[in-house]
């Protein structure tokens, strides 16, 4: 028996021997995400004491899928995963140990959701030229500025913040990375409706809002960095597609219309879709094997491709679909103005997903800016002209 097998069966045992101690018939939810965060069965890959068992990341799916057969309580995926899929690995990376034991443990139990405030008015896709100020204070760091687009901020108990710390050095120099709590005095979160009529986004005003130091992530100046990895890992997040099976997600709901509507077929729109539906798949197995290299180590800047092509394919879907039904496709269900939790494409109307792919080439960075970190970090080609010669591309990896 290898080492491997070795691993996977101990693990299937403790996972086992853990729902028979915490029949999730029978324990309350909060308590049984509690007992399972505290047995290493979380996220198997973190560390002991932090959820996990510091064991090969490939093996969280097997865990995952023995919980969801016994009928454990989910964490509120949906509606944290600014918290579970980017706020937590970067406090892993780059938290102290008293950072670790206090957000860890109510970040993943789903008990504190978690927001993002990086983007502001004037520094979408140029993070680096944000002008959101953090003054020191004697323990304490003072900030005032304003953020945009930021999801959950309604929902939030804590948010992940960069703000510029010194503004007499280069720009990707003078940045810090903070834990901000949402409900701190000075902290004010306006709705933001979108062409869909939902207000899924905030805009978040902070006015002297105090941070202590001891929820600075990482070293002073050091945010650019620290910033950096949280991005990866959204970028990951949104392009990965998170598991689709084959002819599934928007090409399945397109496909879907396509045979529900057969007077509505052409051949140059059944040549559309054929392309849609290959691309769609390479997009698909490409997401798996990035997940298998994301297993093994970390996630690098291919996730920046994969969410570029995850956009790409959104819009063109769902405006092939539109076409596909007509006079139908134009109508709109509901324009009331809700404040969701998340983003359903494949749950909704046609012009809903119309309407809201718009976006995707937007947020978790815009495809422009995502075609020269593909170009210029993947592909290794020159960069273009700099704004700033003061930080080659080089630099900004480390």
């Amino acid at each position: 028996m290898t080492d491997e097998t070795t691993v996977r069966e101990d693990l299937r045992r403790r996972a086992a021997d853990f729902l028979a101690a915490h029949d999730p018939a029978a324990t309350e939810p909060l308590a049984f995400l509690r007992a399972r965060y505290d047995a290493g069965l979380a996220w198997v890959n973190f560390p002991e004491g932090h959820g996990g068992l510091g064991l090969p990341r490939a093996l969280q799916p097997e865990v995952d899928r023995l919980f969801a057969r016994a009928g454990a309580p989910g964490n509120n995926v949906r509606g944290n995963g600014i918290g579970l899929g980017m706020a937590a690995p970067t406090i892993l990376a780059f938290g102290t140990e008293e950072q670790k034991k206090r957000f860890l443990r109510p970040l993943w139990t789903g008990e504190e959701i978690w927001c993002q405030l990086f983007s502001e008015p004037g520094a979408g896709s140029d993070l680096a030229g944000l002008a959101t100020r953090a003054v020191r204070d004697g323990d304490t760091w003072v900030v005032d500025g304003q953020k945009v687009w930021t999801s959950h901020a309604h929902n939030a108990r804590f948010a992940i913040l960069v703000a510029r710390t010194n503004p007499d050095v280069p720009k990707h120099q003078g940045l810090t990375y903070f834990l901000c709590d949402m409900a701190d005095p000075g902290v004010e979160v306006r709705p933001l409706r979108q062409i869909t009529g939902e207000a899924e986004f905030n805009e978040v005003f902070l006015t002297g809002v105090r941070i202590p130091d001891s929820y600075r992530l990482g070293a002073e100046g050091d945010g650019w960095r620290v910033a950096n990895a949280t991005l990866n890992n959204e970028r990951v997040a949104i392009g990965s597609g998170g598991g689709t099976p084959r002819g599934g997600g928007m090409v399945g709901v397109v496909s879907d219309t396509w045979r529900e509507r057969p007077e509505r077929r052409t051949p140059e729109l059944h040549d559309r879709l054929l392309k849609l539906w290959v691309e769609a798949e390479v997009a698909r197995v490409t997401g798996q094997r990035l997940g298998q290299k994301l297993r093994q180590g970390q996630p690098g800047p291919e996730g920046s491709a994969m969410k570029l092509t995850f956009a790409r394919l959104n819009q063109q879907l769902s405006g092939l679909e539109v076409e596909l039904l007509g006079e139908d496709g134009l109508r709109y269900s509901d324009w009331t103005m809700v404040r969701p939790d998340g983003v359903d494409f494949t749950g909704r109307d046609a012009g809903y997903r119309y309407l809201r792919a718009k976006g995707n080439s937007i947020e978790g960075g815009t495809s422009e800016i995502l075609r020269n970190i593909v170009a210029e970090r993947v592909l290794g080609l020159p960069p273009e002209h700099r704004v700033d010669k003061h930080v080659p591309w080089k630099e900004l990896d480390k």
